[in-house]
């Protein structure tokens, strides 16, 4: 009997212990997990943050810069000359050589980005695809400065050979490169969506008699247009977004021109040279960067709502 009731004692501190111990990790588990969200939310935040810290910097240079010089003949004034005795800030040269660049560029990365994605989606067997799709990958990570040199240093010099009034700098080179280097954004964002149709949809055109040219282009494509379309005005947000290229191979000219043959100026290029030059702090010239970097940052703003916008309106659940 004696032995029974040590046990049971034995027992029940036993158990109170393990009452006790259950509390203190249930204590600190209810403050891990209200701290948890905390947390993430912090992390979560700090992109945001970063965002609003930008659109603040930005919009506070930018605001002193248009204090000097009136808004209208910044965005309508086709004369930029900031090193010269009389300073003209007329952003039009800047905006046209990003979109004639952009349009270059699109002109080359359009066509083939989505003829390959259309070969990964519907002719490639999985074993090439699985070749090809890292290859492609890997021309995306190319760093861009030395696409810029190679658009100078090669591109260029073949190009004069065929168009000999070419110049040295200009902006069909830089273009034809920046449409080689986001080939593979078209290219892998265009096949996602390609094999993300259904094959009911190709089994059920194939068995109607349509050859597999005519499943890809009038059954897999039109299923597949908003994620298409939006990897198409990504990859121009990215092309006019571009800063090494052109600041290397299309020059510093800030004449407002269609000819593609001349060198041109980007925004991403003037941010460069100005940046790059001596200029001193609160001079028009250094608030002309601010002025010219929130113009860019709205441009690409407004093509990442138009691919969002696209997505949504044109997507198809399957």
């Amino acid at each position: 009997m004696a032995n029974n009731n040590d046990l049971n004692k034995n027992s029940k501190v036993n158990v109170r212990e393990m009452i006790a111990n259950n509390k203190e990790k249930n204590s600190l588990s209810n403050i891990t997990e209200k701290l948890v969200p905390t947390l993430l939310f912090l992390i979560t935040a700090v992109s945001i943050l970063t965002t609003i810290g930008i659109i603040y910097t930005l919009l506070s240079e930018a605001i002193e810069f248009f204090r000097r010089v009136p808004i209208w003949e910044f965005f309508t004034s086709v004369e930029l000359d900031p090193f010269g005795p009389d300073p003209e800030f007329g952003i039009l040269p800047l905006i046209n050589g990003t979109i004639i660049s952009s349009l270059i560029a699109m002109a080359v990365a359009g066509p083939i980005g989505l003829m390959t994605a259309v070969y990964l989606s519907e002719y490639a067997s999985e074993k090439v695809r699985r070749t090809l799709k890292p290859l492609l990958e890997v021309l995306a990570g190319i760093p861009t400065i030395v696409y810029g040199f190679f658009a100078f240093t090669f591109v260029t010099p073949i190009l004069q050979l065929i168009i000999p009034g070419l110049s040295l700098t200009n902006i069909l080179s830089p273009g034809l490169v920046i449409g080689v280097m986001i080939i593979p954004m078209i290219a892998s964002l265009s096949e996602d969506a390609m094999t993300s149709v259904p094959n009911s949809m190709r089994e059920g055109a194939l068995a109607l008699g349509s050859t597999k040219l005519e499943v890809a282009l009038k059954v897999v494509i039109p299923a597949a247009f908003s994620g298409i379309i939006s990897s198409f005005v990504l990859a121009i947000s990215r092309a006019i977004g571009e800063t090494m290229i052109v600041a290397i191979a299309s020059g510093s000219s800030k004449d407002f021109t269609f000819d593609i043959t001349e060198s041109m100026q980007t925004m991403t290029a003037y941010i460069v040279e100005i940046s790059s030059g001596d200029i001193s702090t609160g001079t028009t010239m250094y608030y002309s960067l601010y002025a010219v970097a929130i113009t860019l940052f709205v441009f690409t703003l407004i093509m990442n709502l138009l691919a969002r916008y696209i997505s949504r309106k044109f997507r198809e659940e399957y």
